[in-house]
């Protein structure tokens, strides 16, 4: 049996101000550090094996706070795999060294929705022009993507397909894995491992820097309380 923890990455300077973020790169807010650090020590006592987050450094930031009152004391290291020099460069040669950190893949497939045209703007303010039902529609909805963005939908065709195929292994092999990753993004993945309906996704709230439990056994996910 092995564990799975999704959390979504703590507040973000944008989410702070109410404003669509999607792809672009904003950092936690303070709020969002304390939060981060707060969800980590939930899980302090589970050994993790590997560690997945996006290409964001809001859930970089989050991956790296969580980990720092981890009791295995292990540090975590960012992985640059075919990154060239990053990878050629970043080596360790000491073996005892190694085993004292905790390997961090970053996966552009793990980012949030790309909201498109929306990102950047004020919340209220969009709800106020297009009306609160549409920026709902744009925001929840399954199927629907806002201008020039990508719906839930298409979300899922990246992030699933990147869970199953890479996440998934490790899972079968036995090793606890952590993924800190986006609202949307990890909507995407419970949506398919709860078996939610498109309306049953509409309402699924995942707040701010508080874990998710998973054990996973037999090919099976079950949801576990902390």
């Amino acid at each position: 049996m092995a564990k799975l923890i999704l959390m979504r990455h703590g507040q973000s300077l944008w989410n702070l101000k109410n404003i669509f973020t999607g792809w672009v790169d904003i950092p936690l807010s303070p709020k969002g550090m304390e939060e981060a650090i707060e969800g980590g020590k939930q899980f302090k006592d589970i050994p993790i094996d590997i560690i997945f987050t996006s290409t964001l450094v809001r859930a970089q930031m989050t991956t790296m706070l969580a980990m720092m009152h981890h009791s295995s004391g292990k540090i975590p290291c960012v992985l640059h795999t075919g990154e060239g020099k990053l990878d050629d460069w970043g080596k360790i040669y000491n073996e005892k060294s190694a085993q004292g950190t905790i390997p961090v893949i970053c996966a552009w497939e793990l980012n949030e929705r790309m909201y498109g045209r929306l990102q950047g703007l004020d919340k209220g303010e969009t709800a106020a022009k297009y009306g609160a039902e549409q920026v709902k529609i744009w925001r929840r909805s399954f199927d629907t993507a806002p201008p020039e963005g990508e719906s839930l939908k298409m979300t899922a065709a990246r992030t699933i397909p990147y869970f199953e195929e890479v996440i998934i292994p490790h899972l079968k092999a036995g090793r606890n894995v952590f993924v800190s990753a986006h609202g949307n993004s990890l909507r995407s993945i419970i949506m398919d491992l709860d078996r939610l309906t498109p309306d049953e996704v509409v309402s699924l709230e995942i707040p701010t820097g508080v874990p998710i439990f998973y054990k996973y056994d037999k090919a099976l996910f079950t949801k576990v309380p902390a």
